[in-house]
């Protein structure tokens, strides 16, 4: 349907048991709920991205994979790990794959226009905050709108139940806000 708004969902830990992913996923989940939302996940694991370099001569398949999932979708939650103070390797390396023009293809075709709202975990205290600084700056120079509204998930290691739903009903409800807030946004566009 044309008034559906198709939100990808992507972490940037290539962990198993990711507190980024649960996290991602939980808040999917809840705005998936929204009636006019349609929720695509992607594990950047199962990609097997190699690292960007631009001595690889044409795309691999995993970056085509990437760049037609990324531009099939209006809207972004992006949960990034802090590593150093910043994103993770893993999603930088996305990131610029994605960024990479391809014949067909406006440039930034994976980002322009779009609407992202950004989340964060860690087993700290401010949940990987500090790296939410790099992921919003590196998505806006892309010509991305990311939402003021984020959310970084202190103590996330014990946050979640055995179903991957958040334990304190606090914490969920600023988590699902952040997607909220992006939906309303990207709503707002498309009209």
């Amino acid at each position: 349907m044309a008034d559906q708004i198709r939100v990808g969902v992507m972490w940037g830990s290539l962990r198993k048991e990711s507190m980024n992913g649960k996290l991602a996923k939980f808040v999917g989940r809840q705005i998936s709920g929204l009636g006019d939302v349609v929720i695509a996940e992607i594990d950047l694991a199962d990609l097997d991205l190699p690292m960007f370099s631009e001595d690889i001569e044409g795309l691999p398949a995993s970056v085509v994979e990437l760049k037609d999932w990324m531009i099939a979708c209006d809207a972004f939650i992006v949960a990034s790990p802090e590593y150093n103070g910043s994103m993770s390797g893993a999603l930088k390396n996305a990131i610029d794959w994605a960024s990479v023009g391809r014949d067909g293809d406006e440039p930034l075709a994976c980002f322009k226009g779009k609407v992202s709202g950004l989340l964060a975990s860690s087993p700290g205290a401010i949940g990987g905050l500090q790296g939410l600084v790099h992921v919003r700056q590196v998505l806006m120079r892309l010509q991305m709108m990311v939402v003021p509204a984020q959310y970084a998930l202190g103590g996330g290691h014990e946050a979640f139940d055995d179903a991957g739903d958040m334990k304190d009903a606090k914490k969920a409800e600023m988590a699902v806000n952040v997607g909220q807030e992006m939906a309303r946004v990207c709503r707002a566009l498309k009209a």
